[in-house]
């Protein structure tokens, strides 16, 4: 996730105070990351809204001038998380676009590690709380799941264009398989999480890919 709780700085006061959209952009970037805190340390059901309150440093009325309640403030720190991460995996995979099909996938794979790993609480929330947290909260993973196969469908289209080139022909797989992709990636790595925990995701980056070129760099050429 974007917002740490330790890097943000106070608010200036008096001749240079903040404008009110900067205190309140501050105040509901403090709630966001105090809600992952909170739910990855204390689990979701577990976690008040007092919980989020006094980690962020805002009264219950300034959360409820943001929220309804715990759960949207719940759905709104995992879409903030969320669209983080995707961003810096675009840009991993932009930076090694040239490099070729399986460079692709590795910086790809080997970004997403890296900022679950920076963000240990919102790693659990993303990948082992969500789950505890309601109908939306399942909408939402499954919209994020369907956006990270595409993310594959991109590195896939990539791999069979270079096959082109050099003669071979590749069809690409149906949409179940990216999603299937999807899933395994998913799955080990929230079972990391859950016995070693976040810190060591990256320790995973070969296992994620070879699972990657098996479902979908190599496919067999038509």
């Amino acid at each position: 996730m974007s917002i740490h709780l330790d890097t943000l700085s106070r608010l200036p006061r008096g001749r240079h105070a903040a404008s009110r959209q900067v205190v309140w952009e501050s105040q509901r970037g403090r709630m966001l990351a105090a809600m992952a805190t909170a739910v990855g340390e204390k689990g979701y059901g577990a976690v008040a809204v007092a919980d989020v309150i006094a980690r962020a440093g805002v009264s219950r009325r300034t959360f409820y001038e943001h929220f309804d309640n715990k759960e949207e403030c719940f759905l709104a720190a995992y879409d903030a998380g969320v669209e983080s991460m995707l961003a810096a995996i675009d840009d991993a995979i932009g930076a090694a676009a040239s490099d070729g099909p399986l460079a692709i996938a590795r910086a790809g794979t080997a970004r997403y590690l890296e900022t679950l790993a920076a963000n240990p609480a919102f790693a659990r929330t993303f990948l082992v709380e969500v789950l505890a947290a309601g109908p939306r909260a399942l909408e939402r993973r499954a919209a994020v799941h369907a956006r990270f196969a595409e993310q594959l469908a991109v590195v896939h289209r990539a791999a069979r264009s270079a096959s082109s080139s050099s003669g071979a022909r590749r069809t690409e797989p149906g949409p179940h398989v990216f999603r299937a992709c999807v899933g395994a990636i998913h799955e080990l790595v929230t079972d990391h999480v859950l016995r070693r925990g976040a810190e060591s995701l990256p320790s995973l980056l070969d296992g994620l890919v070879d699972v990657e070129r098996a479902l979908l760099l190599e496919a067999a050429p038509r």
